[in-house]
């Protein structure tokens, strides 16, 4: 596989960051919920305007993952009063890390991992955190083969549907 380039996504990315962000939570959570849900999740969570306020957002941050010109994953991060639960200033949350399902088990969730690591350390960050479906196991393996421990558990509505995320973090040492 050639080189893929790890990018910073901007307001001029936004129909890009639609259709990379729908396209991959419907093939990641499609098939363990009901059409229904997925399609409410999707039109509040990928509308243009949800994603103008989140691309605007100073503590924010969406980065692409793009092989040959064309996006095949993203990562969105949050800091300081952007994050969705801990807000804490001394961390770093992990919203997204999403790849197409053609490139899993391609090295492309890890690029996307370490670019956020990255600049988690860059701020000076003690940890790094995340929220993970229970149902993902996939995802849940590969965030402790990186070090990550869970640490609490929070509810993620999607649609109607009340789900259990397994809350996990990544202590940082800052010299490395």
């Amino acid at each position: 596989m050639d080189k893929i380039v790890i990018s910073k996504a901007t307001i001029n990315d936004i129909d890009l960051l639609q259709k990379i962000g729908r396209q991959t939570f419907l093939e990641t959570f499609s098939a363990g919920n009901t059409d229904e849900n997925m399609q409410k999740y999707l039109d509040e969570a990928f509308s243009k305007t949800k994603l103008t306020t989140e691309l605007d957002d100073q503590n924010a941050e969406f980065y692409f993952a793009t092989l040959d010109g064309n996006v095949i994953g993203y990562l969105k991060i949050n800091f300081g009063q952007s994050q969705t639960e801990l807000q804490d200033n001394k961390a770093v949350e992990i919203e997204r890390i999403y790849v197409l399902k053609e490139y899993h088990g391609k090295g492309v969730g890890q690029l996307l991992l370490d670019k956020a690591i990255k600049i988690a350390r860059q701020k000076n960050a003690d940890y790094i955190w995340l929220g993970v479906w229970e149902e993902n196991p996939r995802a849940i393996n590969f965030y402790k083969k990186n070090g990550f421990v869970e640490f609490d558990k929070h509810i993620f509505k999607l649609g109607n549907d009340e789900q259990t995320d397994i809350m996990m973090k990544l202590k940082l040492s800052n010299n490395e």
